[in-house]
């Protein structure tokens, strides 16, 4: 593997092929990154092994097993192990040990994720509270898509109310009157474009909307 380095390209160690680890590790592969995949269970290994280019059967709880597989010359890794919260926190202590600078831990509860942010991963992942949380917000309809972060702000992509059909959006004044702002305009078979003061939207078109999450659903909840 590549030495250790702070290259947004370098590999990726990822630990433990269940929904969440396998996914993250077949994105990163087509994304063009080269990812080095460890897991126990030998029928999920067998399972991968043509999809995902290095993926080898160990005990990510064994710090040994882990430097004897060059773990240690990863700047990057990700955690999907999610059965055992004794198995991640001890996976996760072992990749600190090793002096991994960037960790992605999927935590099961808020519990487990202050176990492990107190023992050093910088970033812990909440995959089903996350999921539910996006389709609570989609399944009012208008929302298309839904992105929160940590501040309480958030990026949607959402059919326009009525109220901004036919005008633009300097005569729609959305910003003004709901306080988010419209980042772009998708015209059925055109590209997604920068909104402007000038631009018109009709009833066909897709917003890409950014503001505060309470701010956000005031707009959407609009006829």
């Amino acid at each position: 593997m590549a030495e250790k380095t702070h290259d947004h390209n370098a590999p990726v160690l990822v630990i433990g092929l269940g929904r969440f680890g396998a996914a993250v590790a077949e994105q990163l592969v087509k994304q063009g990154r080269e990812v080095l995949a460890i897991e126990r269970n030998q029928e999920l290994v067998q399972k991968w092994a043509s999809t995902l280019t290095h993926v080898v059967e160990a005990d990510a709880t064994n710090i040994d097993a882990l430097r004897q597989l060059g773990a240690q010359e990863f700047s990057s890794a990700v955690v999907g192990v999610g059965t055992s919260i004794e198995s991640s926190v001890l996976i996760t202590v072992n990749l600190v040990d090793l002096g991994i600078e960037h960790l992605w831990v999927k935590a099961i509860t808020q519990s487990h994720g202050k176990i492990l942010s107190r023992i050093g991963a910088n970033h812990v992942i909440y995959p089903e509270a996350d999921a539910g949380v996006r389709a609570a917000h989609l399944v009012g309809g208008r929302m298309l898509d839904f992105i929160e972060f940590d501040d309480g702000f958030a990026i949607v992509k959402m059919y326009p109310p009525k109220e901004t059909q036919g005008f633009t959006l300097q005569e729609s004044q959305v910003r003004a009157k709901y306080g988010v702002t419209v980042v772009g305009v998708k015209s059925p078979g055109e590209d997604f474009t920068y909104a402007q003061p000038h631009t018109k939207v009709t009833r066909r078109d897709v917003l890409i909307v950014a503001g505060h999450v309470d701010l956000l659903e005031r707009f959407a909840a609009r006829p």
